[in-house]
């Protein structure tokens, strides 16, 4: 699927792609509102009308992937409620043996993550995640969210990429398109981001289900 040998960092998304994203929507999309209906004496289907539109206020943007911003617009703790379900943080089961592979063929992995630092933290406490990666970069610290150019030009410039030479993994089809626009080389979407839902079909990029697909040919690298 790759030209391997002219890649040299791959940029992994986080959650959906190396992680289940059967966590976060669980935690969003029923955790949340189900905490907001029962604070709030609401009925759950007025909480979560009230979520949803607080979430596409800012979808797309910094502040969607803020826990600090949610705690305000919600009046939530959300970082308290994160750790009564951590036992849903689970890795994807192909992840650890591409990232493995990608360590032995000498790529650089570099986490980008739109991930807020308190919940990137806690992934990494409750998986195996920090031993197969180099480098990681959280987009709050840029101040940038990947939908953004400006993400991409911090990220080649703090690490001396050449983004032609850079694969980039995530199961956003609008974030592949931020990163191609940027000049990314080589591109790749996820089809089963949440171990619970069907497939999404992507229209624009190659897309896979299981990272064991790549193996064969990156390890074949000469």
């Amino acid at each position: 699927m790759f030209p391997w040998n002219k890649i040299d960092t791959v940029l992994l998304d986080m959650d959906g792609t190396l992680l289940d994203l059967h966590f976060d929507n669980h935690f969003w999309l029923s955790l949340v509102p189900q905490t907001l209906s029962h604070q709030k004496n609401l009925p759950i289907d007025r909480a979560k009308n009230l979520v949803e539109a607080a979430y596409d206020k800012v979808f797309g943007t910094l502040e969607w992937y803020c826990l600090d911003y949610w705690e305000r617009e919600l009046q939530l703790d959300i970082i308290a409620l994160h750790r009564k379900v951590v036992d849903r943080i689970q890795m994807r089961q192909d992840s650890m043996p591409f990232l493995t592979a990608l360590g032995e063929q000498g790529k650089s992995r570099i986490l980008v993550t739109n991930a807020h630092p308190s919940s990137l933290a806690l992934k990494l406490e409750h998986t195996d995640l920090a031993a197969g990666l180099d480098h990681m970069l959280s987009s709050h610290s840029t101040g940038y969210p990947k939908e953004a150019a400006q993400f991409w030009e911090t990220l080649f410039t703090q690490y001396q990429l050449d983004p032609s030479r850079c694969l980039f993994i995530d199961d956003s089809e609008p974030i592949l398109q931020a990163a191609q626009k940027a000049g990314v080389g080589y591109l790749l979407g996820i089809e089963n981001p949440d171990s619970q839902k069907p497939l999404k079909i992507f229209n624009d990029f190659p897309a896979i289900a299981d990272y064991h697909d790549l193996l064969d040919d990156l390890l074949a690298e000469e």
